[in-house]
């Protein structure tokens, strides 16, 4: 049987071997076979920091640990990189199969001495069993699979276990990236915009942008719903590109000298291409650069490789564009990234809207490095008057506006050029 060199489990070609013979013995009105699918949690992180040799001797390890939970009769493989699988071979019962998955959890994620030195790993187990609509090696292997997913998505470290609940998900996750990539040909991709105020003059000083999915069966879906999914299938970047195109020349047609604010996604910057994406856009709506602000969040700047993303920044700078920082103080390296790069603005997150010390510190930050600040998610009276006490400079949120439709964009900008009540200061 073959096996995998370094660990002298068996490989993924005899596992599956071995589990399609397993399946084709097994009686359906009996207690079928079952698969645990393993993924070692944080093993990169070793790899990273101690080196590859330790984490072929951690590998090994685990291997051996793993072999020692299962019965004679049952069968453990390495599938690939820090990816395991066992075959509980019938009969077992649920609870066993449950006790066993259960132990792999501890004994997997018990310290490791790897070349004189102690590294610490997790593990993410997921369970499923033949069923009668489930007798083929690829399709228990698959519902395994999906399980541990589901445990490393339920915070890691755990057991998760295969339920017809999580197949629905599964294909209502797989049919929503299938109509995803057609959304933008079909032109079922819109931009709502929110109103931005400046709390100095009370006064309308422009929108953000926000990206909407009308869905022909499922109606307006939620960007929650769909740009997590879009970053993971890696559609963002020419998502992202449709919305600044679209953005700036929507904006050009707005009376005025309103200003845009555009999300961008880390994976955008990738290719180095940002830069002319934007000029192109710039250009093609006649958009002076200084009415456009894009939006990064922290994690952008954090994997810059090269100093790719800060290179940038700094040309879309010189064009004039705005760059602004969002969710700060929701990452961990908030304060080193705004040092980082000279921002125009920071927006606070709106968990922070009801904290007078952090929205005070965080202005006062950006005031003392010449930032200015927005204040997210504003949606009573009591929190404007708190962030406008505090010093914050500009406010959006329901309070003041929704997003709203790019057709309905000239008629609220004629409406609130005068500003609105709830911004004077005897409100």
């Amino acid at each position: 049987m073959p096996t995998d060199a370094l660990t002298g489990l068996v490989d993924r070609s005899a596992f599956r071997t071995r589990l399609e013979t397993a399946l084709a013995e097994w009686k359906p009105d009996t207690s079928g076979p079952a698969v645990l699918m393993v993924d070692l949690d944080r093993f990169k992180a070793v790899n990273d920091s101690l080196g590859h040799p330790a984490g072929d001797a951690l590998l090994r390890i685990a291997a051996k640990r793993l072999r020692a939970a299962v019965r004679g009769t049952d069968l453990a493989a390495r599938l690939g990189g820090d990816e395991f699988a066992v075959l509980l071979t019938a009969p077992v019962s649920p609870d066993a199969a449950a006790m066993v998955a259960a132990r792999l959890v501890d004994l997997l994620a018990r310290p490791y001495l790897v070349q004189g030195q102690a590294a610490s790993v997790g593990a993410s187990v997921g369970l499923a069993f033949a069923e009668p609509d489930c007798t083929t090696a690829d399709a228990l292997i698959g519902r395994a699979d999906m399980a541990m997913y589901q445990a490393k998505g339920d915070g890691r470290g755990r057991v998760g276990f295969f339920s017809a609940a999580l197949q629905q998900r599964a294909d209502l996750r797989r049919q929503t990236e299938q109509e995803l990539r057609a959304a933008l040909p079909l032109g079922q991709l819109e931009l709502f915009y929110q109103p931005q105020y400046d709390l100095n003059v009370g006064q309308l000083s422009g929108f953000e942008a926000l990206l909407r999915w009308r869905h022909p069966l499922r109606g307006l879906v939620p960007p929650d719903d769909f740009i997590p999914i879009a970053e993971e299938i890696r559609l963002i970047s020419s998502l992202g590109e449709w919305v600044l195109r679209t953005a700036c020349a929507e904006a050009a047609r707005w009376p005025g000298a309103m200003t845009v604010a555009v999300n961008v996604a880390a994976q955008q910057f990738e290719s180095g291409r940002l830069v002319g994406i934007v000029e192109a856009a710039l250009e093609a709506a006649g958009l002076p650069g200084p009415r456009l602000e894009l939006e990064i969040t922290e994690s952008s700047l954090l994997n810059d490789p090269g100093g790719i993303v800060t290179t940038q920044l700094t040309a879309l700078k010189a064009m004039g564009v705005a760059i602004s920082l969002d969710d700060f103080g929701t990452g961990y390296s908030s304060l080193s990234q705004l040092r980082s790069f000279p921002f125009d603005r920071v927006k606070i997150d709106r968990s922070f809207v009801n904290d007078h010390a952090v929205v005070r510190a965080i202005t006062a930050m950006g005031t003392s490095m010449g930032i200015r600040t927005t204040a997210e998610g504003v949606e009573t009276a009591a929190q404007l008057e708190n962030v406008r006490r505090e010093g914050c400079h500009e406010v959006q949120g329901y309070l003041l506006g929704r997003p709203l439709p790019a057709s309905a964009i000239p008629e609220t900008i004629a409406r609130l050029v005068g500003g609105t009540d709830l911004l004077k200061e005897d409100t």
